[in-house]
């Protein structure tokens, strides 16, 4: 039986300082833990056992989503004291693996259709085949080239900007016979891109490329986070159905309001007169003062917004104070709990 393994162990070290005491798996993403993005993918691929590799901050990962039963899966997870590469974190799960098994990196948000993947795969007759995407600046990413087939050419992991030579990036989807687990060595680190795929390619296996013209952005940075977030208010990326934690506005306009129609805030917000809301995500029982603009920005839960304060294209951490008049430039990362003072320019 085919099982999804998702790489859910990184610690984010490039999402800080939201990362910071939260793992990047479950980051709220449209209020939403991320991970129920992927979760949804899954289960739409006819695949209901998942294996989560775990290593950072386990426990508020499990806690969350238990033995998946609630969720319509079987959820199993794995353990690493020590990371062992994207590559290692498979070879550590094998005991759990019988089959083909599709494993996606624990930060890409796509509304690609894995079982159209896993189709390709088979027609194929692929050892390992690997969903890619073409990107705008594919500067720190893996690049693949493929032949004609989808036959996968070379890899050049994360080149220098002057040795870029394409936009076909490594998408961090997979879908891998149970045979390649025999290449991997069950000690020390391992990785896909810098160590197995090279190698298979070597041997002449048979490794092809998906190349994925759906919805497809990793959340590995605050700007990433950003693009991420901006995909699901406009409605390129599909919300899951579960859990239900966003809902539109609905009896604020009494207040006198304006809140566009793609802005999701949760239902504990609290807004006054005069605020204006746009292209925005606001988290659980924050609340906004009168005069204070939010525009394409995401604000986490229980953030308090004083009157007249001004917030464009940034990110506003758990419980933060934002004080009155102040101004959060494009480009702004505030962590969990953070104070912006009265008037101050960010």
């Amino acid at each position: 039986m085919i099982k999804a393994l998702i790489l859910a162990g990184g610690k984010g070290a490039r999402l800080r300082p939201l990362a910071l005491h939260i793992p990047k798996p479950i980051v709220p993403l449209a209020n939403i833990p991320f991970l129920f993005f992927q979760i949804d993918r899954i289960k739409r691929a006819e695949i209901t056992e998942i294996i989560l590799s775990l290593s950072y901050q386990p426990r508020k990962i499990t806690d969350i989503f238990g033995d998946g039963m609630k969720y319509g899966v079987t959820m199993r997870y794995t353990h690493e004291d020590l990371p062992r590469g994207t590559a290692g974190a498979f070879k550590a799960s094998e005991n759990l693996i019988d089959d083909t098994t599709v494993v996606l990196n624990g930060d890409i948000l796509t509304d690609t259709d894995l079982l159209d993947v896993i189709r390709y795969h088979r027609e194929k007759k692929a050892d390992a085949t690997i969903v890619t995407a073409r990107v705008m600046n594919p500067v720190g990413y893996g690049l693949v080239d493929a032949a004609a087939d989808g036959r996968v050419t070379r890899f050049t992991e994360k080149p220098p900007e002057d040795e870029v030579t394409g936009d076909t990036i490594n998408a961090g989807i997979y879908i891998l016979e149970r045979s390649v687990l025999d290449r991997i060595p069950s000690e020390g680190a391992q990785s896909f891109e810098r160590d197995l795929f090279p190698s298979m390619l070597a041997d002449g296996a048979r490794i092809y490329a998906y190349l994925t013209h759906d919805f497809w952005q990793d959340i590995g940075s605050p700007q990433k986070y950003l693009e991420a977030s901006y995909g699901i208010i406009s409605g390129r990326s599909k919300m899951p159905g579960y859990p239900q934690k966003s809902c539109p506005p609905n009896n604020w306009e009494k207040h006198q309001v304006s809140i566009d129609l793609v802005s999701i805030l949760d239902g504990k917000c609290v807004v006054k007169t005069g605020v204006a809301i746009e292209n925005s995500v606001l988290g659980e029982s924050c609340r906004v003062e009168e005069g204070a603009l939010i525009k394409d920005s995401v604000i986490w839960s229980g953030t308090r917004i004083l009157p007249n304060a001004r917030i464009e294209r940034a990110i506003v951490g758990r419980q933060c104070h934002i004080g009155e008049g102040a101004r959060l430039r494009p480009g702004t990362v505030l962590g969990d709990k953070s104070i912006v003072s009265d008037f101050s320019v960010i």
